[in-house]
């Protein structure tokens, strides 16, 4: 695989969508789930998605059960659920697996480009790193994410150029978009 383009996901409706239709667009590929810590994340998610979609920005929100039982619910659930707590209007997919035999090779692709580097300093880092060593043990070679809410940015050309953990404070993220977004 060239980049993210080349490959092929599942709408909430189980249809296929190339991820090559958002060709040009900066994208901000996320793994998601309504009863995480993180979920408060969607809110400046939207806040950054309706001031830069305009200007060629895309969030690709893609939900995950895989850590904690966090996001248990149906597709049209998960999605009622965030349409109506948070108001987002961003793409959001069929739910998927990101880690193990069955990961997503879209995701795969993107901790390959990306790999994890650690959650940062401080009291949620260490939090973190003890949850996933419990959650990821399950995996072993193939826990590519490590929790919910792991943010992949990606240039217009389909070039994976940054990866956010969680703990990343979002004002980060915004700041690393807009300075693709131009």
């Amino acid at each position: 695989m060239a980049n993210v383009y080349d490959f092929k996901v599942k709408d909430r409706s189980g249809n296929e969508v190339s991820v090559g239709d958002y060709s040009g667009k900066v994208l901000l590929v996320v793994n998601t789930a309504t009863g995480c810590g993180f979920t408060p994340h969607y809110e400046p998610l939207e806040s950054m998605y309706k001031d830069l979609r305009d200007k060629g920005f895309e969030i690709l929100d893609f939900p995950c059960n895989q850590f904690a039982g966090q996001a248990p619910g149906s597709d049209d659930e998960i999605h009622e659920f965030c349409t109506v707590k948070f108001g987002t209007e961003f793409p959001q997919f069929s739910k998927i697996d990101v880690n193990g035999d069955d990961a997503d090779p879209l995701f795969a692709y993107l901790a390959g480009e990306k790999p994890f580097e650690g959650f940062g300093k401080g009291m949620k880092a260490a939090a973190m790193n003890k949850f996933t060593k419990m959650n990821n043990k399950k995996y072993g070679d193939k826990a590519y994410i490590k929790w919910n809410f792991t943010k992949f940015l990606v240039d217009r050309n389909g070039n994976v150029v940054e990866r956010f953990e969680p703990t990343v404070d979002m004002d980060e993220v915004r700041k690393a978009v807009e300075k693709l977004v131009g």
